[in-house]
């Protein structure tokens, strides 16, 4: 009851002081509120004929009417303020982060109540302010809201602790000369306001011993809310909150984990809609919804400056990089388009699918049965259309296109490195990758350590962990789990592999019955039916599989206690690259390097498990089965991500919404308005890499199959944006500030896909396309000078005769009785000496394909290498710059320190005058006297 009675005090006290125009939050007053706070269950069984009593009690029952009346115009007041104000009920103190909770009636809730109380009594001592919501005053009475504020000692100390980089002076290297061609970009532009928020400054780390040196007008705003709520996170991250068996326990994380609170985060500045009523928010919220959030501003600019003072560097770069990649997209997507556009222009040219289509002579090519028994005897016209749609990718152009791609994402690694040293400038990040490894050291990992030792560099201790035996049996055990699960990609790969070979004997016999209708057998063949029913199988696989191995590969990461945040983003992004390379990439590595490779010939077929028959390419070739199982694969994972990141979040949030709606817009507070947001979890960016990547691995590893999936990617890419940005900025909860300066392990895991991509594209020209042989019969092989790809068809397919035929092979019921059957491969004829085996065109096809893979790789490479040595990584102007503000950033501090000492021997030759003056005139006192 006397803590009733206090709070109750405290209320009245609060009143009377806003009635007055005073301030109501002294120190005092914050103490034992949030003391207070820590105990609310005791408060919930007040009625309101009590509190009456209390108020009465201390104000007599004179005062009751007046007093009832304060009570309830500073509710009104409380919640007009409440409505898009980021402060603390004086109006003054800034809110940096919030922290919700709820009563707990199990058995946890009594330690629940003391976590937060030791944790909250920790954070008032490390001279964080707190002020405490009570659950009456959210709008589903049960949510109470702790808010927190960094007071300048608190944030001038950790900014020294963490070397926060401040303005000193004002940038005075000149811009660079406006190009003649820039009105011709106007209308991609925006405003200088939106683009450059803030004036150029010098930087220099700051140093609470020198604040007179740096540009402070204002310390309610010489921190942005980004560098606040950083601060503050880091405080919260490693504040203890007691000992639990034995082991001192601490860190924010946790606390969240066991639910002693519910959410954490920093405040946005005002609604996305609008702008804030109050005169001291920048609405920046607001600007970048409406600048860039908005689909319609997709040809616009992005506010990169913008996006990392509000978001902070780490999100910054992302879309950064983002941006570059999809501005040198279009350059592929166009040179792809042209590429496409002149396999459309010349399909009618081509004599491959002519001769195929000729029913004198595809129509008179009798093919052998394309599964054992089941199957009939089939003309090669019926895959007329299908050649035809081969062509748009199996063609001269598909050549040219590899090797250009082969440079561009060359250029496109190049160049990004000059654009990540320019903003690494702008940003002020030059000298972070030292900071990075110093302080980010994890808290999981502190609180494993037990030990200290030396640092080499430093020459201070620091914790470590030593490795034990159970350790390493631990780690041994994690990584066979990796490998466990890789195993399961393959095994499920196999699994649809079976299935294609299992259908592909169904849709054989389905395409070749009478009854079947014909547009269905012109357009799809059973190769093409069988490659487009496993392929949205083997995406459905592969969703599931990413579900799954999203949480184990981040509990093994977990387990495996990396020392740094870098380190535990690096092994995660590992793990999670290696298994996405392995569940996205290989079905389309056994479309184009093993199907129909090992299929055998008539008679003499190959077989999975001894049951099932191997997959045959269709004549024209396997390269539009690979073009049709990138497609599905690609622009699914695409569908399905944006899904995912716009559509479900929305959701969520509208049905959190649709709980809020009964409540007036003034009485819903800022707080509450982002505790209903979504989470966006400190792995939201990792996801958006990884999503990335893996579209890169598309458009690069097997490009040469399909020219128009860089143009997908440029469409994709462009709503990736602007759904990135709507979805961060109206649908998640403003995340931590986090700096970071460069995208990290993923430029290392980029360039070994630029490598690999190489290889595979030329694999897929030699092997998988009909371009060797083609170009092979045109040089060695013609028989006509005049039309030298007549007869490839014909030359292409080899005999086989019917009689050789095994039981096992043969046609059940076959229609007509042929004497012979044509199947794909270079083998000698039947009546032969060399009877089925491969023939001299073979090897020299062979040859011909092992000669290209080499020339094509080696002058690939050494094209990359020569333009990877001609651009340099970082520009000639930032290095420049980078050194003018090193030379500038020590003259100041330099002259900083002189006038400093100048001034400490001024005072001292000032006391000392002073005092020989003392003693002088003490001295013709004493004179005088004697005199």
């Amino acid at each position: 009851m006397n803590r009733l009675g206090r709070k109750d005090d405290e209320t009245l006290i609060e009143m009377a002081s806003a009635s007055d125009g005073g301030e109501v939050n002294g120190p005092l007053f914050e103490n034992i509120s949030n003391t207070d706070s820590e105990h609310p269950g005791n408060s919930e069984g007040l009625s309101t004929t009590e509190t009456t009593l209390l108020i009465s009690d201390l104000q007599g029952n004179t005062g009751r009417r007046f007093n009832l009346f304060l009570k309830r115009r500073l509710r009104i007041d409380r919640q007009h303020q409440s409505k898009d104000s980021i402060f603390f009920r004086d109006g003054v103190r800034q809110i940096d982060f919030v922290l919700s909770y709820v009563d707990d009636p199990n058995k946890e809730g009594e330690k629940k109540v003391e976590r937060r109380r030791e944790f909250e009594n920790n954070l008032e001592k490390a001279g964080l302010e707190l002020e405490t919501e009570d659950k009456k005053e959210s709008e589903n009475g049960k949510t109470y809201f702790v808010k927190v504020h960094a007071p300048w000692e608190v944030l001038t100390t950790y900014a020294e602790v963490l070397n926060i980089k401040v303005p000193i002076k004002e940038n005075d290297i000149t811009c660079a000369v406006e190009n003649p061609l820039d009105c011709m970009t106007r209308p991609f532009r925006l405003p200088e306001n939106v683009m450059h928020p803030e004036p150029d400054y010098f930087t220099a780390p700051f140093s609470k011993e020198k604040q007179e040196l740096y540009l402070i007008h204002d310390e309610h705003t010489f921190f942005s809310p980004s560098v606040r709520n950083r601060i503050v996170y880091y405080i919260l991250s490693r504040c203890p909150y007691g000992t639990e068996e034995g082991k001192k326990k601490f860190g924010l994380k946790r606390l969240l984990n066991n639910g002693t609170y519910t959410a954490a985060y920093p405040l946005h500045d005002c609604q996305y809609w609008k702008k804030s009523n109050d005169p001291k928010c920048d609405n920046e919220r607001y600007t970048l919804y409406r600048e860039w959030a908005r689909f319609f501003q997709f040809y616009k600019e992005q506010p990169l400056d913008l996006i990392r003072k509000y978001y902070g560097e780490r999100i910054g770069i992302y879309f950064a990089w983002l941006g570059f990649y999809t501005e040198m997209l279009f350059f592929a997507a166009v040179v792809g388009f042209v590429c496409f556009l002149y396999g459309a222009f010349t399909m009618n040219e081509n004599m491959s699918s002519q001769e195929i289509c000729d029913t004198n002579i595809g129509g008179d090519i009798i093919m052998c049965p394309l599964c054992d028994r089941k199957c009939d005897y089939w003309r090669l016209n019926s895959t007329c259309e299908s050649s035809q749609y081969s062509h748009l990718f199996d063609n001269v152009a598909t050549l040219f296109f590899a090797i250009f791609m082969g440079i561009w994402v060359t250029l496109f690694l190049e160049f990004w490195k000059r654009r990540q040293a320019r903003l690494k400038y702008e940003w002020d990040l030059v000298d972070f990758e030292e900071e990075q490894q110093q302080l980010q050291l994890r808290p999981e990992y502190e609180a494993k350590c037990t030990q200290k030792r030396k640092n080499p560099v430093t020459q201070e201790l620091e914790v470590f962990k030593r490795k034990t035996v159970n350790d390493y049996g631990k780690l041994s055990l994690l990584y066979f789990g990796i490998l466990f699960w890789i195993s399961l990609i393959i095994a499920s790969m196999i699994a649809v592999i079976v299935y294609r070979l299992a259908v592909y004997a169904a849709f054989a016999s389905f395409m070749e019955n009478a009854q079947t209708p014909t547009p269905i057998r012109r357009l799809l063949t059973p190769q093409l039916a069988t490659s487009v029913t496993a392929s949205f199988l083997n995406f459905v696989i592969i969703m599931i599989l990413n579900f799954l191995y999203e949480r184990i590969a981040i509990w093994i990461t977990d387990m495996e206690i990396p020392r740094t945040h870098l380190e535990y983003e690096n092994r995660l992004t590992m793990k999670m690259f290696l298994f996405q390379f392995v569940n996205y990439y290989s079905s389309c590595f056994y479309v184009a390097f093993f199907k129909g490779k090992f299929a055998g010939y008539p008679g003499f077929y190959t077989y999975m498990f001894n049951t099932w028959r191997n997959e045959e390419c269709d004549p024209a070739g396997c390269l539009i089965e690979l073009t049709t199982q990138l497609t599905i694969i690609m622009a699914g994972k695409q569908i399905w991500g944006n899904v995912q990141e716009a559509v479900l979040p929305w959701i969520w949030n509208w049905w959190g919404r649709r709980r809020a709606g009964s409540s007036p817009e003034n009485l819903y507070s800022r707080w509450e308005h982002d505790h209903d947001l979504q989470t966006f979890g400190p792995l939201g960016l990792f996801y958006e890499y990884l999503e990335m990547v893996i579209q890169f691995g598309f458009i690069t590893l097997f490009v040469a199959s399909f020219p128009l999936a860089p143009l997908l990617a440029l469409m994709n890419n462009i709503l990736e944006i602007r759904v990135d940005s709507w979805k961060l900025t109206t649908q998640f909860r403003r995340p931590v500030a986090a700096k970071a300066h460069s995208i990290g392990i993923w430029q290392e895991i980029l360039n070994g896909m630029a490598i690999l991509s190489v290889v595979t594209n030329a694999f897929i020209v030699a092997f998988t396309s009909d371009m060797i042989p083609r170009l092979v019969y045109y040089y060695a092989y013609y028989t006509d000078p005049n039309s030298p790809m007549s007869g490839y068809i014909n030359s292409s397919l080899s005999i086989f005769q019917t009689s050789d035929f095994s039981d096992a092979n043969k046609p059940e019921q076959s229609t007509e009785h042929y004497d012979t059957c044509r199947y794909r491969d270079y083998r000698y004829p039947p009546d032969h000496e060399r009877k089925y085996t491969h023939t001299m065109q073979f090897w020299h096809i062979l040859a011909a394909k092992m000669a290209f893979i080499i020339i094509m790789e080696h002058v690939v490479f050494i094209v990359k290498f020569f333009i990877a040595w001609m651009i340099p990584d970082v520009p000639s102007e930032v290095k420049a710059k980078i050194k003018r503000e090193k030379y500038l950033t020590q003259k100041i501090l330099h002259e900083y320190e002189l006038n400093k000492l100048r001034q400490k021997l001024c005072e001292s030759r000032t006391y000392a005058s002073m005092e020989k003056e003392v003693i002088a005139s003490e001295g013709r006192v004493e004179l005088a006297e004697v005199m």
